[in-house]
């Protein structure tokens, strides 16, 4: 059975596997790895380490026994050509990088390139806590905030592949991720306890908060209730029928999920708060690389299809 190898890009490391179609659709991910991808270094960079990935299991798997490269990555994404179109600071001079051409030139290798978080949210939609929805929006609650919404199976890209952007949705004065990320509750809890930033983490916020650190839990709250506001301002739009919540910091879902299913039906009226589902992600840390062979099999077979 041939195999695609599949590689998660992010600004602090790069996941990779070979993905083996089974026979119910899903990848089984084997001879995985990860390095760090010194994003700060800059996408030029981050292209050639991809490079040398593929090039290292072609080496060892033989051309043959490959289908393919798919590659999910931070940024916003061209789907169609491969491009990255827009990159935050974290990722220096990654616009403009085309994996897809790359890789196709160096290889003869088929490509094809997605955003990280409409991987997730596909293979989340297909394989996870969105299965079996007629529609779904998925957020990631990191560093920053990230979206995608899947709608009759479709991910929604937009006009320019800039669809569900929720991070830079403006919001009582500034913006979604800067209000709501978890990187911010970590500022908070700091600054409340007046000590350094950076000395507390999620892990030890939430453990101090289940011992009723008041501090903690007034920040979580605080959280809570902006990423409610947030998710209800795009239920308003989107109508998902499920809510899927990611990221690292939705692992602590027992705290999370009341206060979060509470500020969310606080800011939807009773109409929608009743037919709008709120789940947690299940796919874990493998959600990007099977999310980006499902996207390579999607885009395989529209290719194929137009000839």
């Amino acid at each position: 059975m041939k195999s695609c190898i599949v590689l998660d890009i992010g600004g602090t490391a790069i996941k990779y596997a070979l993905a083996e179609p089974l026979p119910d659709g899903r990848p089984r991910l084997t001879s995985r790895g990860q390095l760090p991808s010194e994003g700060n270094l800059g996408g030029g960079q981050l292209r050639d380490k991809a490079l040398r990935i593929i090039g290292s299991f072609l080496e060892k798997e033989g051309r043959d026994q490959i289908l393919g490269a798919a590659i999910s990555t931070a940024g916003m994404v061209d789907p169609e050509s491969g491009t990255i179109v827009h990159s935050g600071p974290t990722i220096p001079d990654y616009e403009g990088v085309c994996y897809k051409e790359a890789v196709e030139q160096a290889f003869g290798l088929p490509c094809e390139v997605e955003n990280d978080v409409n991987c997730a949210g596909l293979s989340e939609y297909l394989a996870g806590a969105g299965q079996g929805a007629q529609s779904m929006l998925c957020l990631t609650v990191g560093t920053g905030i990230g979206g995608c919404a899947v709608i009759d199976g479709k991910v929604l890209h937009g006009f320019c592949s800039a669809g569900c952007e929720v991070g830079y949705l403006h919001m009582r004065g500034s913006c979604f991720e800067k209000l709501g990320a978890a990187s911010i509750l970590s500022e908070k809890v700091a600054a409340a306890k007046h000590e350094p930033a950076g000395s507390w983490d999620g892990i030890r916020i939430f453990a101090a908060a289940k011992q009723q650190d008041l501090d903690c839990l007034r920040a979580i709250d605080e959280m809570c209730d902006v990423l409610g506001e947030g998710i209800a301002n795009l239920c308003y739009v989107l109508n998902p029928e499920v809510v899927v919540l990611g990221g690292g910091i939705m692992a602590q879902k027992e705290l999370l999920g009341p206060k979060l299913r509470q500020s969310l039906d606080r800011y939807l009226i009773p109409y929608l708060a009743d037919k709008t589902k709120l789940r947690f992600a299940m796919q874990g840390n493998d959600a990007g690389m099977a999310g980006a062979f499902y996207h390579f099999q999607r885009k395989q077979k529209e290719r194929s299809a137009l000839g």
